[in-house]
């Protein structure tokens, strides 16, 4: 605020206004509505986020309990005796309300519950053991497809309606079609079967490879499309050409002008595009044998784990709501431009 205040008053006084200490007073004023209307914007977006992760939470918990059958059926199900008894020790035999007054208690807390099928572990030791795995790779495909989709759409932007920008866009286009776990299979083939280079097991840091690159192929393809309109609008403007004029360089003219400018709908874009990585690993996971939460998603459905189901269910929707929000947060922080009403 100051230094806008102190810029203010060097403009007047530079440019042969008559400067007068109430003229800035409106700019104060305006600046002070909009860190209102900000903070009015940040509160709004997290009643609603909070409100979205109440919605996931109540729906999971009863699309469980209408699902036919129960956690204790199997190929040697249980007796009668011996089902009530496990009902009564995992609570199971109390009204749903009262069930879900619990378990909604529970999750406030971080609180999943118990494991039905991993004995003695509760359902938050398991997401927390996973998502170190899972973490640590949607990261690094979320970094892989920052940096060469960001620099994939400069050239193409750069180079537009060129050999290059077209050879970007058919591999883009590509990309962009084909799901991950598509990716991954193809992958997985090529690269463990028929020239066997990486290891076909993810629990190595060379099995994470092919992982990390069928995670990051659809959101750097999407950035590197994002990035080639964004830059070609940009390249476009009055600005651009001054500068140019001036005899700026071209490399400062791109990574200081232009792509500075144009990589703000890439900002919108990182927040649930982590959130797709995370929950698209679930399957690529699978295929790779990779020990994150993905492999105990699918082995608590198979057995029938209903606390595992819905805590990783819950977890992960949790995840995209936040980082939806930030995302949100962020791309009104780095383009004040944006209507906040």
């Amino acid at each position: 605020m100051c230094y806008n205040l102190l810029n203010t008053v060097i403009y007047r006084l530079t440019s042969g206004e008559k400067y007068c200490f109430l003229s800035i007073l409106p700019i104060t004023k305006e600046m002070k509505v909009l860190n209102s209307k900000l903070a009015f914007y940040i509160v709004k977006r997290v009643l609603l986020a909070l409100f979205t992760v109440f919605l996931v939470i109540t729906i999971t918990f009863f699309a469980m309990k209408a699902i036919p059958g129960g956690p204790f059926l199997s190929e040697k199900s249980p007796s009668p005796a011996v089902t009530a008894q496990l009902e009564a020790k995992y609570g199971l035999d109390k009204p749903v309300l009262e069930q879900y007054g619990t378990y909604l208690s529970g999750v406030l807390k971080f609180d999943f519950g118990p494991s039905i099928k991993n004995r003695g572990r509760t359902v938050t030791d398991l997401i927390l053991e996973g998502f170190k795995t899972s973490g640590m790779l949607g990261l690094e495909a979320a970094g892989l497809a920052i940096i060469v989709g960001l620099v994939l759409g400069s050239l193409a932007a750069v180079f537009h309606n060129k050999w290059i920008d077209k050879i970007i866009m058919f591999l883009s286009t590509g990309s962009v079609a084909m799901p991950s776990f598509v990716i991954a299979t193809l992958l997985l083939l090529a690269f463990c079967v028929w020239v066997p280079i990486f290891p076909p097991n993810g629990s190595t840091s060379a099995g994470l490879v092919l992982p990390v690159i069928s995670l990051s192929l659809y959101p750097m393809a999407y950035i590197t499309r994002l990035t080639r309109s964004s830059m070609l609008d940009v390249l476009g403007q009055d600005y651009i050409r001054t500068a140019r004029a001036k005899g700026v360089s071209p490399v400062k003219v791109i990574f200081k002008h232009s792509l500075k400018n144009a990589v703000t709908p890439v900002i919108t874009y990182v927040g649930p595009m982590i959130a797709y990585i995370l929950t698209g690993s679930l399957v690529v996971e699978s295929i790779f044998s990779v020990p994150g939460i993905g492999n105990y998603f699918f082995s608590s459905i198979i057995n029938r784990d209903y606390p595992m189901v819905m805590g990783t269910t819950i977890f992960l929707a949790t995840l995209m709501v936040v980082m939806t929000l930030l995302s949100d947060i962020a791309y009104k922080i780095f383009d004040p431009r944006v209507d906040l009403s």
